[in-house]
């Protein structure tokens, strides 16, 4: 059976950045730079390659700054560029608001991963759809999104990014994911655990990282276990997820072959994506690596 096509994403990115304070006290972290354009926007751009149509954006109060980039270009902005016959940059700047159909949610809700999926759950309706982190980027050819894309049209079901654990200390990060191997770096999921701590606590060395492709009978699920949240309690979707595969709701884990994934979440991390793209940019790379060895001479 054909499976519906995938034209929407919801983003979350509602975080308060804390790791990034005080820098973060009017700008928020997903629009941090990464050269020449702000975190989010390489997500957005994932998600187009992909042929994702509509983009929501589940975002806070604090977070105005994301709206206006991906809207359209002010008028003194654009006069300026086309004073100053900057006629590239106006056309590169242009786009930004023409990528996609951007909507808006604030969230509402407890705290947790799970909350921006019910917020979108009335944009989303009956459809699959993706789930991604606005701080999380994955850098592959195919694009990650298009790969899992293929993978939901060939088996349905819910598709996960993952990546094998490289360290102990992943164990305490992600989370982690078990069940039969369907090919090469492609499971038929039956467990996820939130930050199991160990290996030997873990029902895999595949984390689950960065982004999804869901099964819109996620909303049902997650609304049952809001309403029974004890006070207190952290409002995750791995819950849901497992109750939907214990319910024989499809869900595959998928080692996404040669990518890299960046956590843009707090400093290390960002400073290591940082570095990476900058060396990967076509017109600064070589004077960035060269720079870089005689700093470390």
């Amino acid at each position: 059976m054909a499976q519906k096509k995938i034209r929407k994403a919801v983003i979350a990115a509602a975080g308060f950045g804390t790791r990034f304070l005080p820098q973060t006290k009017a700008m928020p972290k997903e629009m941090l730079p990464l050269i020449d354009k702000p975190i989010i926007q390489y997500i957005v751009e994932e998600l187009v390659e992909a042929g994702i149509e509509d983009i929501i954006i589940v975002t806070g109060y604090h977070k105005r700054s994301i709206e206006d980039h991906f809207d359209e270009i002010s008028s003194d902005l654009k006069n300026n560029l086309m004073q100053g016959n900057k006629d590239q940059l106006l056309t590169d700047t242009e786009h930004i608001s023409n990528l996609a159909n951007f909507a808006y949610i604030r969230q509402k809700g407890p705290y947790g991963n799970a909350t921006p999926i019910l917020n979108a759950e009335h944009l989303i309706g009956d459809e699959p759809f993706i789930y991604a982190f606005a701080d999380e980027i994955f850098k592959s050819s195919p694009a990650r999104f298009k790969q899992l894309i293929e993978i939901h049209n060939e088996l349905g079901g819910s598709i996960f990014t993952c990546i094998k654990a490289s360290s102990e200390q992943d164990y305490s990060k992600y989370g982690f994911v078990g069940g039969e191997t369907v090919r090469s770096g492609l499971i038929k999921m039956n467990s996820i655990i939130e930050k199991p701590g160990s290996r030997d606590k873990s029902p895999s060395d595949m984390a689950s990282v960065s982004g999804y492709i869901l099964d819109p009978a996620i909303f049902g699920y997650l609304r049952q276990q809001k309403d029974s949240l004890g006070p207190g309690t952290e409002f995750i979707q791995q819950v849901s997820m497992q109750q939907m595969m214990d319910d024989g709701h499809k869900m595959y884990g998928y080692e996404v072959p040669s990518g890299s994934y960046y956590d843009t979440g707090n400093k290390l991390g960002y400073i290591k994506t940082v570095i990476d793209f900058a060396i990967d940019h076509p017109s600064l790379g070589s004077e960035v690596e060269s720079y870089i060895r005689k700093k470390l001479k």
